[in-house]
This record gives structure tokens, C-alpha cells and sequence, in this order.
């Protein structure tokens, strides 16, 4: 259902913005020709019978083909979604490797200067935008050490239909810092959370009932509060995981990334309706399918729903 309705909204796009005929065609193009490319995407049917084709179309992968680029849509998103990918994964990575240790210490000892000090930073990257966050990054290691490349993707080594930056030394410089641009906002906000839902598990009765138990603190902290905090937190993360595959477009425009973000920005300066309803799609499949890996950690992480 939710697949459906975005493909409406997609779809409603190539009929309400601009006409898709006239971003194809140059003006020496005869009104037959015209009539014939119509006819040939199908458009002289009804709104439902082009809402049908869309969808069918839209299932085997096809969305037409580029009005600025002159190339079918599946080729692009093809090309620019492992570097999307790539880029997302690590970020969230090192979001969760850091996030999830500095809130759980937050939450421990939170009256330590080292836990307000943790605070203080993660307010100030949470505060700043992420756009301020990647330039200063290439004023700094790009431009003043001049450590690491200010743009691009570096070397990439194709794997069939896969092309990876992991595999080389140069594309791994290149994905250091929009990495960090991307995992700070996120990871920053994964602090917070753990930290106020740790606070809120460590005063509930069974950690109370654990303590007179005898148990060890550590054995508390982590074996109970830890787990019991992972399961409401489990559904934001799931959600910021999808958003940095969705919204990595400031990253991507900053450090000039060649990743769907990129490719999205300059669909809309260009008013490229296939590209810019193919990436609405491609971005709701990708929350549909996070939430569905989201359901099923449930299970792994609480026990009563095993039991259910």
C-alpha cells in the first residue's frame, strides 16, 4: 500500500510537471514524431491505463529515459547507487560504533566531566549543519594538510554490476570525511537516545529487584539495561539509516559525491521528471524494507515476542 501510494505521487509528477513529450523532443521535431514518441510511452491512453503502465513498468525496473542525460533511468540509478550505498553504510557504522558506547558511558556516569564533556559535543554536532560540517572538514584535512581529496570518489574497482571504493587506497581517502559529514549528525543524535532511554531502564523496578539480587553491576548495566533500551531505540536508528540513504544529498552536493543524491539535485535544477519519480521509489523501497529488517530484530533482541 504505501509502495502504491508513492508511485501515485511519482507518477502524478509526469502529469502535472511540465510536459515529458516537449523535455524530449528538440523544436524541429514534426508534429508526427511527436504523436509517435507519444504514443510509444504510452501516454494517449487514460490516466489509469498510464497509471498501469507506470506501475508494471516501475516493478521490472524500467523508468523511462533521462530528459537531460539521454539514458534509461535503470543505467543511472545503477551507476550511482553503490556510491550512495557505500557511503550510507559506512556512515551508519561509524555512527552506531561510536554513538552507542558514548551514550551508554553518558548514561552511566553522567555526573563525570568526560560524560558532560560527550554532551557538549554532541550538542554542538547536532546543532551544526551538516553542509558547515563538510566544508570545515575540507578547509582543514582538504585545503590547509591537504591529507585528503576535496571531491570525487577516487579509484573504484568494478565487480560485475557493483563498482566499490572499498578496494582501493584512494577511494578510501576519498570516503573518509563524507562519512564523517554524514555519521555526525546521526551519531550525535544516537548519544542522546541511548542516553535518556539507558536513564529511564536504570530506574525502573527489575533494575532495582537486580541489584537487591545481588547481581553485578556490569551484568546489569549491560545484559538488562542495555538490551531493554535497544528495543524502543531500535525503530530510530532503523528510520536514521533510511534518512542517510535518503537525505545524503547536501553530503554528496558539498563534497561532490557521484552518488543518487548528486544525480537528484541536478534532476530538479533540470526539471528531469524519470530520474526525480525513480529516486521518490527507490528511497520508499528502502524505508519499506528497513522497517521490515526493524520487525524482525524485535524478535532477536526481546524475548516476550519470541514467547508471543
Amino acid at each position: 500500500m504505501v509502495m502504491l501510494t508513492v508511485a501515485l505521487i511519482a507518477f502524478a509528477m509526469f502529469q502535472f510537471v511540465g510536459d515529458p513529450i516537449a523535455n524530449m523532443v528538440g523544436q524541429d521535431t514534426s508534429l508526427a514524431e511527436r504523436e509517435q514518441l507519444k504514443e510509444d510511452l504510452g501516454l494517449n491512453g487514460s490516466i489509469f491505463t498510464q497509471f498501469g503502465h507506470f506501475v508494471k513498468n516501475a516493478v521490472q525496473g524500467e523508468f523511462g529515459r533521462s530528459y537531460r542525460l539521454r539514458k534509461p533511468v535503470r543505467e543511472l540509478i545503477a551507476e550511482r547507487f553503490p556510491a550512495t550505498l557505500e557511503l550510507s553504510l559506512l556512515s551508519a557504522f561509524l555512527a552506531l560504533l561510536v554513538g552507542i558506547p558514548m551514550g551508554v558511558f553518558t548514561a552511566l556516569r553522567r555526573d563525570s566531566w568526560l560524560a558532560q564533556g560527550f554532551m557538549t559535543l554532541s550538542l554542538i554536532g547536532i546543532s551544526l549543519p551538516t553542509f558547515l560540517i563538510g566544508i570545515f572538514l575540507i578547509l582543514f584535512f582538504g585545503v590547509m594538510l591537504q591529507w585528503l581529496p576535496t571531491f570525487g570518489r577516487g579509484d573504484v574497482v568494478d565487480l560485475g554490476w557493483w563498482t566499490t571504493g572499498f578496494l582501493t587506497i584512494s577511494g578510501w581517502k576519498s570516503l573518509i570525511m563524507p562519512a564523517i559529514t554524514l555519521a555526525i549528525f546521526q551519531m550525535t543524535l544516537i548519544v542522546r537516545l541511548i542516553r535518556a532511554e539507558m536513564l529511564e531502564v536504570l530506574r525502573s523496578d527489575y533494575i532495582k529487584f537486580a541489584r537487591a539480587r545481588g547481581l553485578r553491576e556490569r551484568s546489569i548495566s549491560f545484559s538488562h539495561a542495555l538490551k531493554n533500551t535497544l528495543v524502543p531505540v531500535i525503530t530510530i536508528i532503523g528510520l536514521q539509516i533510511g534518512s542517510l540513504i535518503a537525505f545524503a544529498i547536501i553530503t554528496e552536493s558539498v563534497f561532490q559525491w557521484p552518488g543518487m543524491g548528486l544525480l537528484f539535485i541536478q534532476a530538479i535544477e533540470e526539471v528531469d521528471i524519470p530520474i526525480m519519480s525513480a529516486y521518490l521509489l527507490l528511497i520508499a523501497f528502502v524505508f519499506v524494507l528497513i522497517n521490515l529488517v526493524v520487525d524482525v530484530l524485535y524478535y532477536a533482541i526481546d524475548p516476550r515476542l519470541r514467547m508471543d
